[in-house]
């Protein structure tokens, strides 16, 4: 604790302020942290790829959304039980990314982008054609998943102390990940992959291990959005989505593992302060996210710890 800098203090109270949400009883607020939770999640999980990976993916949402799906769909089939339910989604979105990871990390570049896009788009018009499952429409969860006692996704208390257990476990995770020899060879790889390839690394075969993982982490914060929500839509694989993923990362700092944890709640927050005065709040958000790009490429996270140090001298 004696070596965290002033701005992961500051970050420590909001988290701890955030948590104190629903003692408030205001059950928008807490649905608003919940949503931030989950997209942290799922900022995160990309972050693995273009962070620490170099591998900028323009089709993360495939995964967001197979999670989505396959929990919505098994729900619908009378499994409720998320015990079942949410692992055999993290499963799909691990089979997805293997698969589409297997192919389109055969280039790089701007036709990885345009790959991983069209896979993106594939399931996207793909969920548009499932009929039975709402089609455009898309699917309402009848109930939210459940575990044991009062962890229940149908009670918003418990589903967001549930999300923040699971997105501490994502961050920690991830840090061990990356700080660990297969952190290191990857961003290795990232700043030299001729030169890891030549010292005996299977370049590929690392890529292909973080897009797997990345996906899976996606496809966890899929089966929560479905929960949150009660409902999934092919929304949830559009390329949009994607966009607004790499906007958080960009946003909160990539290459960070708070980083996209602070770009999602960015995101969000002006999101719901700026749509409350206009429908066209892109408009005020663009110069905004140019300003901090312009001037401070690291992002908000590295930002807020520039200024606390600054401050502190």
């Amino acid at each position: 604790m004696k070596n965290l800098r002033p701005g992961h203090w500051f970050l420590l109270v909001c988290f701890v302020g955030m948590c104190a949400l629903p003692f408030t009883g205001e059950v928008f607020y807490v649905r608003v942290a919940t949503r931030i939770f989950v997209f942290g999640i799922i900022a995160v999980s990309l972050n693995l790829l273009v962070g620490y990976g170099g591998l900028v993916s323009f089709g993360h949402a495939a995964f967001v959304g197979l999670g989505a799906y396959a929990t919505a769909i098994l729900t619908f089939h009378g499994i409720g039980s998320g015990f079942i339910v949410w692992p055999l989604a993290v499963l799909v979105g691990t089979a997805g990314a293997a698969i589409i990871g297997a192919v389109a990390l055969r280039t790089s570049g701007v036709y990885f982008i345009m790959i991983t896009l069209a896979f993106a788009q594939m399931l996207y018009y793909v969920s548009v054609g499932l009929e039975r499952y709402g089609g455009d429409d898309g699917l309402r969860m009848a109930a939210r998943n459940t575990f044991i006692g009062p962890i229940d996704a149908n009670n918003p208390t418990a589903f967001f102390y549930l999300c923040t257990v699971l997105m501490v476990a994502v961050l920690v995770g991830t840090k061990r990940l990356v700080e660990s020899r297969f952190g290191r060879v990857l961003r290795g790889i990232k700043d030299n992959e001729r030169r890891m390839q030549s010292l005996g690394f299977n370049t590929y075969g690392y890529k292909l291990a973080a897009f797997v993982i990345a996906g899976a982490i996606g496809a966890l914060g899929g089966a929560l959005n479905a929960n949150l929500n009660a409902h999934v839509s092919p929304s949830m694989l559009h390329w949009i989505l994607s966009g607004d993923l790499l906007v958080m990362i960009i946003l909160g700092g990539a290459g960070t593992v708070l980083g996209p944890v602070v770009g999602a709640a960015a995101f969000i927050l002006l999101e719901e302060s700026l749509s409350a005065i206009t429908k066209h709040w892109m408009v005020i958000f663009g110069p905004l996210m140019l300003i901090i790009i312009l001037f401070h490429r690291g992002g908000i996270y590295a930002l807020l710890l520039w200024r606390k140090r600054r401050a502190a001298k």
